[in-house]
C-alpha cells in the first residue's frame, strides 16, 4: 500500500510541475512572444526540490498522504507564474521583482519542510511543549512591538526586520504555534469543557468558569485587532480556536458562542477604530466616486472586481490581461489577478484545490486515533480555510477586507514558510496516523 501510494504521489507530482512549467511557458508566450529558457531552468532547480522532499517522504515517511505535496506544489507554482506575469507588465527585474523574491522564498520553504520531516520523527513530541509554543505565539505577535524590529512604513504592525536584510511577519508563524498550543491545552481540559451547563433556548449552554479560556483568547484577539491594526490575524486566531473546540468537545453552543463574540468584536473594533470603520464604509458602498477617489478607500477594491469582470468566464489567457492595473496585484489581490487571466473557471479549479486540500488535512484528523493529532490536522486545516475564505471574501466583496494573503498563491516569504511547514505537519501527522495499529472488534 505504502508503495502504491508514493508512486500515485509521484506521478501527481510530476502533473503539478508540468502543469506550473506551462504556466511560466504561455505567461511569457502572452506577454512577450517568445519563451526564455532562464525561468524555465529556475522554476525546474524548485521541481528538484519538490521530488527531494518526495524521496524523503519515501524513506521516512512512507505512509504519508499522497495528495497534500502535489496540490501545495501545483498552487505555488500557480502563483509564481502569477507573479512572474505581473513583474513582466511593470517591467520589474533582478532582485527587485517580486518573482524572483518569491523563488528564492519557494525554495527556502521546501528546505524547511524537507528539515522538518527529517527532524520531526513523531509528532507526539509537539504535545509535550504546549505551553512553550503557546508562550512562543505570544512572542511572535508582540516582536513588531520590539524597539529595533518593527518595521515602521508598515500599513499594519505585523513586520519586523532583522538588521535591515529582510522582513517577515512572525504572525504566520505564530499562528502555528498557538495551533499547537491550542491542540495540547484542549487535549488536556477537554473533560471540562464538554461539562453539563444550563440548557437555554434548547442549546445547552456552558458554565462561566469553562468560559474563561475563550473569553481570554477572544480578548487576545481583539487586542492584536486594537494594537497591531490587523483585522485578519485577530479573526483567523478566534476562529481557529473556536472550530478545535468545537471538534474537541462536539457542542454547537461553541461555535454560537465564537459567532457572537467575532460580531461583538468587529463591531466594537468599526466603532471605535477609525481604520476598520473605513474598511466598512468600504465594503458597503464601495462604487462611490469619493470613496473611489480617496486615500485608502475603496479604489483597490473596485479595481480588482472590474479585473475579475474582464476575465469572464474562461479569462484573457495567460500574459494577455491587465491586472498590472490593480495595486498589490501580486499580493493581496491575485486573486482577482488569476480570474482575470484564467476566469471564473480557473478560478473555481484553484478554490477546488484549496477544497481537496483542506478535505484531506481534516481525514488525516479524523483518521487518527489520539486526540492530539486530531485537533491539531484539524486546526491547521481549518486556518488555511479559514485564511481562504477571509481573502477570496473580501477581495469578491462577500465580506470586509482584510490584510491576510493568500496561502500559497500570494507574495510573502513568511506566509510562504508558515504554510509549507503546515504542509510538513499534515504530512507528518497523516504518516503516524496510518502508522497506528487498527483495533477491530467483534
Amino acid at each position: 500500500m505504502p508503495q502504491t501510494q508514493r508512486n500515485r504521489e509521484f506521478w501527481l507530482l510530476l502533473f503539478a510541475c508540468a502543469l506550473s512549467g506551462a504556466a511560466l511557458a504561455l505567461v511569457q508566450l502572452g506577454a512577450l512572444g517568445r519563451i526564455d529558457p532562464m525561468i524555465l531552468a529556475i522554476g525546474g532547480g524548485l521541481a528538484v526540490l519538490v521530488f527531494a522532499l518526495h524521496i524523503v517522504l519515501r524513506i521516512v515517511a512512507a505512509h504519508a498522504d499522497p495528495f497534500v505535496l502535489p496540490i501545495a506544489t501545483l498552487l505555488t507554482g500557480l502563483g509564481i507564474a502569477m507573479i512572474y506575469r505581473i513583474d513582466l507588465a511593470k517591467k520589474l527585474t533582478g532582485w527587485g521583482a517580486f518573482s524572483t523574491k518569491q523563488l528564492a522564498w519557494t525554495a527556502i520553504s521546501l528546505l524547511g519542510a524537507i528539515a522538518l520531516v527529517i527532524a520531526l520523527r513523531n509528532y507526539r513530541v509537539l504535545y509535550r511543549y504546549t505551553y512553550i509554543f503557546g508562550l512562543a505565539g505570544i512572542v511572535l505577535l508582540v516582536l513588531p512591538f520590539i524597539p529595533g524590529l518593527r518595521v515602521s512604513d508598515a500599513g499594519a504592525d505585523v513586520w519586523v526586520s532583522l538588521g535591515g536584510l529582510f522582513s517577515f511577519q512572525p504572525g504566520e508563524l505564530a499562528k502555528i504555534c498557538l495551533a499547537i498550543f491550542f491542540a495540547g491545552y484542549l487535549v488536556r481540559t477537554r473533560e471540562s469543557l464538554a461539562s453539563v451547563g444550563k440548557k437555554f433556548l434548547g442549546i445547552t449552554w456552558p458554565r462561566m468558569r469553562e468560559l474563561g479560556p475563550v473569553i481570554i483568547v477572544w480578548l487576545i484577539s481583539l487586542g492584536i485587532i486594537v494594537v497591531q491594526r490587523d483585522l485578519g490575524t485577530g479573526m483567523l486566531i478566534f476562529g481557529m480556536f473556536i472550530a478545535m473546540l468545537y471538534v474537541a468537545t462536539g457542542k454547537t453552543s461553541w461555535v454560537l458562542i465564537g459567532l457572537a463574540g467575532v460580531a461583538v468584536g468587529v463591531f466594537l473594533a468599526a466603532q471605535v477604530l477609525s481604520y476598520v470603520h473605513g474598511r466598512f464604509v468600504s465594503w458597503i458602498d464601495a462604487f462611490n466616486p469619493k470613496l473611489i477617489e480617496a486615500k485608502g478607500g475603496s479604489g483597490q477594491l473596485v479595481d480588482g472586481i472590474f479585473g475579475l469582470a474582464h476575465g469572464g468566464i474562461i479569462g484573457t489567457g495567460w500574459g494577455l490581461g491587465r491586472p498590472q492595473l490593480t495595486p498589490l496585484a501580486q499580493s493581496d489581490f491575485i486573486i482577482p489577478s488569476l480570474g482575470e487571466e484564467l476566469g471564473i473557471v480557473g478560478l473555481f479549479a484553484i478554490l477546488c484545490l484549496y477544497m481537496v486540500f483542506v478535505s484531506r488535512g481534516v481525514r488525516i484528523g479524523l483518521a487518527g486515533q489520539d486526540d492530539f493529532g486530531k485537533l491539531l490536522a484539524i486546526g491547521l486545516s481549518f486556518t488555511l480555510a479559514l485564511q481562504v475564505f477571509i481573502m477570496v471574501g473580501g477581495v469578491t466583496r462577500v465580506i470586509p477586507l482584510t490584510g491576510l494573503t493568500t496561502p500559497f498563491l500570494a507574495a510573502g516569504g513568511s506566509s510562504l514558510v508558515a504554510n509549507w511547514l503546515i504542509v510538513s505537519l499534515l504530512l507528518r501527522i497523516s504518516d503516524g496516523v496510518r502508522r497506528q495499529p487498527r483495533v477491530v472488534i467483534g
